[in-house]
């Protein structure tokens, strides 16, 4: 762009803005007044600054772009298009928000090639950017070599003003800034309108102060249309080291929109068949043209099918260079980009035969610790309590800024703090985890799930591979009392279409349980460990752990044995189940223990074995767990009972708990017994 403002420039940004309008008037539904008033910085950005190969969307070294606030995903899906990105052709931009399109109304990841992650819940993007910023500077820091820098890229977004409004940006930012991930570059769409008119209404701070506060680095752009300030303010931004950055760009929303710019009307509405008609004339457009490109702006954007190939192929010679040189490196770091993991890695998970009861959380502990040295691309912490967590990897260095006086970290470190900010921890997971080539997990107390929960959908909605270490898990926790004792938490968990959810029993169980989590590539896991001890059951007297992957199985009983009742349990509770089982052997019934980690797993098994484990025929059915008993009710049905939590909690040693709330032996048996005379 060497004439910046040009007759062509402004060909191209009205090509952005008018497929935007077109698409969202045809939809009848959508949002076209942001990407009308950031086209002019979206142009600058795609043209001028991010290496990208439309042709290959997975390159390991590409610049990520994300848009933060998805609801102006066509600034983006029109970006796409125009620089030659395949998934989106101009039928589909035409076919925006409808059924089975590669354009929905809110960009999503794995649907639409070139959509780095699924943005929407507003913060979230601008989180994720964190965390795959996170992931850039661990790369780098393992793989770069002196002369070979393989790991080179630069992770733009554009964010709005609902971004900084949400918590979730707060936490982020700070986590950024003191990180130092100078890999960061933010154009912040300050166009001063949300959906209740002016943002003034809620929104008084002054911005770059606050992020100069926070320790970013910030420019403000004045004229949102000024390309040379926005492409000045771009390479001030990668010349400055050891600080994100953030460019305050001050936009109007529904630019060219005669009677609906810098207005709210323009952000969640289409402008109406007159108004696109004004809108069009007022850039110079014939307005009885729809989706129309010329070809002078096809041309120039399509320039980055040339640039894109360009780049990709210097970085694949440089690989070679670099293979050459490091070859054990080069083979380890297409390993973990095609999620191979070493040969022979599962002989590290321990073996807890003969242990002493422990709590699960500490054998999760136990487990990341024996694996850690197989699995170099694991790595993950806490939000300020991995010593209650079990969540550090004991012979590894801190993952910190080396730029932070007093910190014996680097960014090859493998164990996060981060800090008490549970959301940003978990958007931040999946930004590392969007990389496709690191294993991230985050830690905290089941009952602050409540905090991440927004993230932890994501990752499922996503399909990336975030690992949830929920600890705390239940009224086991005790003493604190109800406010931090979880009781909906795992019902709500346990209906996130694509988490898998994991209570494990004992520590036996909890290596099985990340053993599932790590070779689970495509998908995200919760572990939900106890604080409490569980006893570790004698396998040579019930069946092996590796049964966990199944879901369910049979913990006590026969498979050929129909039983009087069957007892359903998972993680603490199996063990006053399995005394029940004993009590009611005494009495003469005949009863089937089943341990039911994860219910997710068991509605994936074959129809047969499901009926092996719960026969049709056996209605006498209890389900124990500390919680909501929600979960349960499809199993034992209208005949059966659980034992559940009917109330919140209380402070108390948890022994004294379990017995005033029934999760004791002797009641388990009780309610056995009367659901077998019922």
């Amino acid at each position: 762009m060497a004439n910046y403002g040009s007759d062509l420039d402004q060909l191209c940004i009205n090509t952005i803005r008018c497929l935007s309008i077109d698409a969202v008037q045809k939809a009848n539904s959508g949002h076209p007044g942001m990407p009308m008033g950031a086209a002019p910085m979206g142009y600058v950005l795609w043209q001028n600054h991010l290496r990208h190969n439309p042709v290959n969307p997975h390159w390991a070294n590409r610049d990520r772009f994300i848009l933060s606030p998805g609801h102006g995903c066509m600034l983006l899906y029109s970006l796409l298009h125009l620089t030659g990105y395949k998934d989106v052709t101009l039928d589909e931009i035409k076919n925006f928000r409808q059924w089975g399109s590669k354009t929905p109304g809110h960009s999503e990841f794995g649907h639409t090639a070139g959509v780095e992650t699924t943005t929407g819940p507003l913060g979230q993007g601008f989180a994720n950017g964190v965390g795959m910023g996170i992931a850039q500077k661990y790369l780098a820091a393992n793989f770069n070599r002196p002369g070979h820098e393989i790991v080179a890229y630069t992770i733009y977004a554009i964010v709005s003003d609902g971004d900084l409004m949400e918590g979730i940006g707060s936490e982020a930012a700070s986590l950024a800034a003191h990180l130092r991930l100078d890999n960061l570059i933010y154009l912040y769409d300050d166009n001063h309108i949300s959906i209740e008119g002016h943002t003034s209404v809620s929104f008084s701070e002054d911005r770059a102060k606050r992020f100069e506060a926070y320790g970013w680095h910030v420019q403000s752009v004045a004229d949102g249309n000024d390309l040379g300030a926005i492409q000045q303010a771009l390479e001030t931004a990668k010349s400055v080291k050891g600080k994100p950055h953030i460019i305050n760009v001050r936009t109007i929303i529904g630019y060219g929109s005669p009677n609906k710019k810098d207005s709210h009307d323009a952000h969640g509405a289409p402008l109406g068949p007159d108004e696109v008609k004004l809108t069009k004339k007022a850039y110079g457009w014939d307005p009885e043209k729809d989706f129309f490109v010329p070809e002078q702006a096809q041309a120039e954007f399509r320039k980055a099918l040339k640039a894109g190939a360009q780049a990709e192929a210097e970085w694949t010679a440089k690989f070679a260079a670099y293979e050459k040189a490091h070859p054990d490196l080069a083979k380890q770091f297409k390993d973990w980009h095609a999620k191979r993991f070493p040969a022979g890695w599962t002989d590290a998970l321990p073996s807890f035969a003969g242990e002493k009861p422990m709590a699960t959380r500490q054998a999760s502990g136990k487990v990341i610790n024996a694996v850690a040295a197989k699995l170099p691309m694991l790595l993950g912490g806490s939000a300020d309590l991995a010593p209650s967590t079990n969540t550090i990897i004991k012979d590894a260095a801190h993952f910190q800024s080396p730029e932070n006086k007093g910190d014996t970290g680097n960014y090859g470190g493998r164990n996060f703090h981060f800090g008490v900010r549970e959301h940003a921890m978990g958007a931040a997971l999946n930004g590392m985890a969007l990389s496709q080539a690191l294993i991230p997990y985050g830690a905290t107390f089941l009952q602050f799930y409540d905090y991440c929960k927004p993230a932890v959908r994501l990752s499922a909605f996503m399909g990336v591979q975030s690992i949830w270490v929920f600890t705390h898990d239940s009224i086991g926790l005790g003493e604190d009392g109800p406010t931090h004792q979880p009781i909906e938490h795992l019902a709500n968990l346990r209906t996130i279409y694509g988490l898998v959810t994991l209570r494990p029993a004992d520590a036996t169980e909890t290596a099985a349980a990340w053993k599932i989590a790590l070779e689970r590539r495509n998908g995200p896991t919760a572990l939900i460990l106890t604080r409490q001890n569980t006893n570790v059951l004698d396998r040579a007297k019930y069946p092996a752990a590796a049964n966990v992957e199944k879901g369910m199985y049979i913990l006590l009983g026969s498979a050929n044995e129909k039983p009087d009742v069957i007892l359903i349990s998972c993680g603490s509770e199996v063990d006053p189940t399995l005394a029940a089982a004993e009590l009611l052997q005494k009495e003469g019934v005949h009863v089937r223990v089943i341990s039911a980690p994860s219910v997710e797993l068991f509605e994936k098994q074959s129809e047969s074995y499901r009926n092996e484990v719960l026969p049709a025929e056996v209605r006498a059915r209890v389900a124990v767990e500390a919680a909501h008993p929600q979960s349960w009710h499809k199993y034992v049905g209208l005949d059966g009972a659980v034992v559940g939590m009917e109330r919140y909690g209380a402070s108390a040693p948890y022994k004294i708990l379990y017995e005033k709330f029934g999760f004791t032996p002797q009641n388990i048996a009780a309610t056995a017994k009367k659901v077998i005379q019922k």
